[in-house]
């Protein structure tokens, strides 16, 4: 006979069940949204027992918050990677406008649950103070950028940090949130890669000569 102490341990990695759980979420919530999405399916995703997407995340709004939260400050996170104080004003743009442009394209997690959310009025992002937080710092780092730009390169004066942040997240993300719409009404593919380089210079040229820097280069970056 085997004794209870003989038998093997099974050990589960918390963290790489979590993370299955939370990519899961993300794909599902965005492909269905809130109330569409499935506990069920879900846990059928993460190849896991359902009991464990309860054990972590508390059910079906406590996986949404954690993928909301995800999203939102992964955008801060690397946002605040960029060092944009470190830069000239006009570099700082350019690079800001990248990033934006950049970062939609290639996480269409965040297209997806961001719209997901505003079909939904922002119900649930209301309940993570951790977002707004994060999102000021973002907006403050802009304020300097038009200030210094204001005295060394001539840019326009009192142009609004979160008006113009607003633009350019608008400019890179409208085309991948209505991709699929723009694409049949003027009959090109808006996902394809030629046609979003020359969206990502254009979009970054208009930035840049809104801000109108004065007796300054605005070779866009590659």
């Amino acid at each position: 006979m085997t004794h209870a102490e003989d038998k093997p341990v099974i050990r589960r990695d918390a963290a790489a069940t979590k993370a299955r759980i939370l990519k899961a979420g993300l794909a599902e919530f965005g492909a269905r949204g809130y109330d569409g999405a499935r506990t069920v399916s879900i846990a059928k995703r993460a190849k896991c027992n359902i009991r464990m997407l309860y054990h972590y995340f508390g059910g079906k709004e406590g996986l949404y918050l954690a993928c909301l939260q995800k999203v939102y400050l992964h955008i801060r996170e690397e946002e605040q990677k960029l060092n944009l104080c470190d830069l000239s004003p006009v570099e700082a743009l350019e690079k800001l406008v990248h990033f934006t442009f950049d970062h939609m394209r290639k996480n269409p997690d965040f297209v997806n649950l961001a719209g997901a959310e505003n079909t939904m009025k922002g119900k649930f992002i209301k309940k993570l103070p951790l977002v707004a937080k994060a999102a000021n710092s973002l907006v403050d780092a802009i304020e300097d950028i038009l200030v210094r730009g204001e005295k060394e390169c001539g840019f326009i004066p009192n142009v609004d940090a979160l008006q113009l942040y607003l633009s350019v997240l608008s400019l890179s993300y409208l085309h991948l949130s209505n991709r699929h719409t723009l694409s049949a009404t003027y009959g090109q593919d808006l996902t394809e890669t030629i046609w979003l380089d020359t969206r990502r210079a254009h979009v970054t040229d208009m930035i840049i000569r809104y801000c109108g820097p004065r007796s300054v280069e605005t070779k866009i970056l590659k």
